[in-house]
């Protein structure tokens, strides 16, 4: 037989031993921010306050339909269907189930008896409803000692629930906030690293194809620790990506060491490399090497094809084990350094001519990156131009300067032998001489004048001068991308070798060796 009652969430008529023990559990619970402490102490007390064999707080899972004891004393977590058993038909009527004796009501759900082990004889259950009238689920007691659950029971288990109900959902505010917290911290931890990853780029300047494939590749090894040799003319921003690189990875926090190696005297290039132990010498004291500068981080070895056959083949055992040995050290020091090497040579040759060694080429070429001449991005000279005029008029605390279009066309048109550095220099130095705003043709470097190739007026005015003017300068621009290499030259041009020579000839183009062809 069970009773059940329609009446309101009250606590009205509660003895006055029970109301000041609901009291004292009210300040325990401004105490608790987390929810299953909070809940374990509500069901401790309805089992203490009630007399019963236990408690628990069932919650209502809306999306699987599905009450679960989120906080049980005896330790179990069980699930069920919230439309069966009396916690059951608690929720469904949003009504106090007082069930004296379970064994003889049709809805007692024996199936949670069974997965906890227990039997129940009597049980309350009371809706943990707000005041929107939204259920958030069951408060059971269980098994009343010495007898049944009383109208006195049920106005006590009520004003519990009324507590339970205000402190879940301020709980549930206070987790929200904490979630939403946490999400904004993570949200912004995620922005601030996709800012880093682009601010490690953003001095990569340029919407031409080859800038943005070096950008795409910078950021698909960002999460990598790989090898990297960068190849490129002198002049066309190999540190600045080997900058970038260490600055988009995980190591970014860690030492950046940049070491040009052909400024090194050979005697001194193991000891400027590896280190040297102190006492190999009367009067030397110790030091550490690049390597060991840059541990944790990136070493970045400019200008490597420089090295003796020597340097290579130790700079080959720390890249295989990744340990070293200073001068006169006896015992390994173990590394954790990734290298960015970069050459302006063609490593190719110079392994062919035995002076460089192939199997370092293949360890530092894990991922290659190929700098382009300045020549080869015509489409990128007016955005670093302009980069480089605002950078200079900054640091110079002068007013902006701009280039005029026809400017512009000329830096495109002129060969940039000196590449990215040579047009930073002459940005440089127009900030540092002219006084005008608008910077036009006349205000250029006579060399950019005479050497660059403007349509109209700097055309030779018959139509064949015009023709052998623009084949001279497409063989120049191509001879010099190609290393003047006349089989890849011709190539590049969609001609014959022999085609090439004979041209070459005809316009008296000189080879690198300073023989005209």
């Amino acid at each position: 037989m069970s009773i059940t009652t329609d009446r309101k969430l009250t606590g009205a008529d509660i003895s006055t031993p029970s109301l000041q023990s609901v009291l004292s559990l009210c300040r325990k619970m401004r105490t608790e921010q987390e929810l299953p402490s909070l809940l374990l102490l509500i069901a401790k007390e309805a089992k203490q306050l009630l007399a019963a064999q236990d408690a628990s707080l069932l919650l209502l899972d809306r999306d699987l339909c599905e009450l679960w004891s989120y906080v049980a004393l005896d330790g179990e977590t069980i699930r069920f269907d919230a439309r069966l058993g009396i916690a059951g038909a608690a929720v469904l009527n949003r009504e106090v189930q007082n069930v004296p004796d379970v064994q003889h009501d049709s809805r007692f759900y024996d199936e949670v008896d069974l997965q906890a082990k227990k039997k129940t004889r009597n049980l309350l259950a009371i809706p943990l409803q707000t005041h929107e009238g939204e259920v958030l689920g069951v408060l059971e007691i269980i098994n009343k000692k010495g007898g049944s659950f009383t109208s006195h029971d049920e106005s006590v288990a009520i004003t519990l629930a009324e507590q339970a109900v205000l402190s879940i959902e301020s709980t549930r505010t206070v987790q929200e906030l904490k979630q939403q917290r946490q999400h904004l911290i993570d949200e912004n931890a995620h922005l601030r690293k996709e800012v880093e990853r682009r601010f490690a780029t953003q001095n990569l300047i340029g919407v031409s194809p080859p800038i943005q494939s070096i950008v795409r590749l910078i950021d698909q090894i960002r999460d990598t620790a790989v090898d990297v040799l960068i190849t490129g003319e002198s002049g066309t921003g190999k540190e600045l990506v080997a900058k970038a690189i260490h600055d988009n990875s995980m190591r970014r926090q860690k030492p950046f060491v940049a070491l040009n190696c052909a400024a090194i005297p050979e005697p001194l290039v193991e000891s400027e490399l590896f280190g040297i132990q102190r006492g190999v010498a009367t009067g030397v004291e110790a030091k550490s090497g690049k390597f060991e500068q840059a541990n944790e981080g990136t070493l970045f070895l400019d200008e490597i094809g420089d090295l003796s056959l020597n340097a290579q083949a130790k700079i080959l055992r720390v890249l295989q084990e990744r340990t070293l040995q200073p001068v006169g050290g006896r015992t390994d020091r173990t590394l954790d350094v990734r290298v960015l090497a970069a050459t302006n040579q063609q490593l190719d040759d110079s392994i062919k001519k035995g002076a460089f060694r192939k199997d370092l080429y293949y360890r530092l070429k894990v991922v290659h990156i190929h700098t382009p001449s300045l020549r080869d991005i015509p489409e990128d000279i007016p955005l670093l131009a302009a980069h480089f005029l605002t950078l200079y008029c900054q640091r110079t605390g002068k007013e902006e300067k701009r280039l005029t279009m026809n400017a512009q066309r000329l830096l495109q048109t002129y060969a940039w032998p000196g590449n990215v550095r040579e047009l930073e220099n002459e940005m440089k130095r127009i900030v540092a001489t002219q006084r005008r705003i608008v910077i036009s043709e006349p205000d250029l470097d006579a060399t950019i004048r005479s050497q660059g190739r403007v349509t109209g007026s700097r055309l030779a005015s018959s139509l064949p001068r015009a023709v052998a003017q623009l084949e001279e300068k497409m063989i120049r621009d191509a001879l010099r991308a190609c290393h003047f290499n006349q089989v890849q030259t011709a190539k590049r041009l969609g001609i014959s070798r022999q085609g090439l020579i004979k041209k070459m000839k005809r316009l008296g183009i000189l080879t690198n060796s300073g023989r005209e062809e």
